[in-house]
């Protein structure tokens, strides 16, 4: 018996880490998927470039910004919601909803997200469109690669690298627009007056999209991105995918040849091998051969196809969002069937719904004040010459509205606790005023006069309330004694 002969070490030293990367020339095709990606790159970009300008009244001391990260204030403005650091699990809850969503699309349409809205695939999208409409469509590209360099060639690729720059370059200026007033901030850049690190971050967006979007493309679904490895794990076998339904396509053959078969009664597939959902494929994938890494499930080969099958005179849907479990339904002569209610689906919808429920419960009932205690450490409590006790406490207020507030302060929890604000006089008064959009911080003494029935430690409960709204937030602590 033969047995296989080992290549020698050296060999493997010297064989390569990964294969080289062979050039794509993705062909242009119309139909009802490229449209519906024309419309949500249009929506996408549209949003990522414009929302910066949208203007949104808070009043007279809040920025007018629509949608702004505000890091010097420490604040995030989206529409009508203001978040302070202190809410970062509303940014939590965010994630949790944007992952349960990406989970939910891979368990009813696999990657659809990545052939519709990842960032990658709409700028790559919009690259691909300046370059067609500067050198022409797959096969010109093809032929002017493998011409040498002339004149109008070299006029060709220095408009289209110059278009791809100004396009990187106003991605990058966009998104820091999100973290200044947009208006101001576009008026410091043209005269040289902004701060430097907005041109250094224009300057790395730029470089990165342009980058990515035009010299990497399909790389980096294919080898950079980890979501096509874990959504393969996610997947099910009722996940809709791009499918190439062989059942009907095969035996492939020339049209000729399928209508000489088909007319004696032989089986003839209806794929006739034309490659035109090669040639339009973004990442280069022959979805003939199943379910691949570089399939983005963008849908523009099921386009290709079905206008191969309209010119020959076949129905259309050879290539199709599809499951194996119905392709071994049809091949046993039974109707196909769609699940897309079943146990993930219905998790992850209600994961959703869960979170979104909490964080809008959240957002109605929170109030614009807030208040945080710190008992001190060092006496833990005071014995006064009448037999009272004394505790004393660090308090933050902190005012979340844009006008100066006024807050009283009380305390509840222990019998008859009078309440004395270090540095506010008279000695009883409780009330203390916090300026607009800031927090304040005083010292607080509680005694609770002699007699009173005290644990070694009691709860105490105070309790912050603006005097003109009646807004109010409370603090739970302890009182300690003897």
């Amino acid at each position: 018996m033969n047995m296989p002969v080992k290549p020698p070490v050296a060999a493997l030293a010297d064989a390569p880490l990964y294969v080289a990367a062979k050039k794509n020339f993705p062909q242009s095709v119309h139909g009802r998927f490229r449209t519906v990606k024309w419309v949500l790159m249009a929506v996408f970009l549209g949003i990522y470039y414009l929302l910066p300008f949208v203007r949104w009244d808070r009043g007279p001391n809040s920025p007018s910004q629509a949608v702004l990260v505000d890091l010097p204030n420490r604040r995030f403005y989206f529409f009508f919601i203001e978040l302070w650091p202190q809410e970062v699990y509303y940014f939590t809850g965010l994630l949790v909803i944007a992952a349960m969503v990406l989970f939910l699309l891979n368990a009813v349409a696999g990657r659809v997200w990545c052939g519709y809205a990842c960032p990658q695939t709409v700028w790559t999208d919009l690259f691909y469109a300046v370059e067609r409409w500067i050198e022409g469509d797959r096969r010109e590209r093809m032929k002017k690669d493998k011409e040498g360099l002339t004149a109008r060639r070299v006029g060709e690729l220095t408009l289209k690298h110059s278009i791809w720059l100004l396009i990187a370059w106003w991605t990058g200026g966009a998104w820091v627009l999100y973290f200044a007033d947009a208006p101001t901030l576009v008026k410091e850049l043209a005269t040289f007056q902004a701060p430097m690190i907005a041109y250094a971050a224009i300057a790395t967006l730029t470089f990165t999209t342009y980058t990515l979007a035009g010299h990497m493309r399909e790389q980096v679904c294919i080898y950079m991105c980890p979501w096509p490895r874990i959504q393969a794990a996610l997947t099910d076998e009722w996940a809709l995918n791009v499918t190439y339904r062989y059942d009907r396509g095969e035996p492939r053959t020339s049209i000729k040849k399928a209508v000489e078969l088909r007319a004696i009664g032989e089986k003839a597939g209806d794929c006739v091998d034309c490659l035109q959902c090669v040639a339009v494929c973004p990442t280069g994938v022959d979805i003939r051969h199943g379910s691949q890494l570089g399939c983005i499930q963008c849908g523009l080969c099921i386009d290709a196809c079905d206008n191969v099958m309209s010119k020959i005179g076949r129905p259309t849907g050879l290539i199709a969002y599809d499951n194996d479990i119905n392709i071994g339904r049809r091949l046993a002569g039974e109707a196909p069937v769609y699940r897309f209610v079943r146990a993930r689906t219905i998790i992850y919808t209600g994961i959703i719904a869960l979170v979104g429920a909490v964080m809008l419960y959240t957002l109605s009932t929170r109030t614009l004040i807030d208040i945080n205690v710190l008992h001190d450490r060092n006496p833990l409590f005071v014995n006064l010459s009448d037999g009272s006790v004394r505790n004393a406490y660090t308090i933050r207020f902190l005012n979340k509205r844009s006008d100066l507030r006024t807050i009283e302060l009380s305390a509840s929890g222990v019998p008859i606790p009078v309440v004395h604000v270090i540095g506010e006089e008279p000695a009883s008064r409780t009330i203390v005023a916090v300026g607009p959009d800031q927090t304040r911080e005083v010292r607080v003494l509680v005694t609770v006069p002699p007699g009173a029935r005290i644990g070694a430690s009691n709860p105490i409960t105070f309790t912050a309330r603006d005097v003109d709204s009646g807004d109010t937030a409370t603090a739970t602590d302890h009182f300690f004694g003897p």
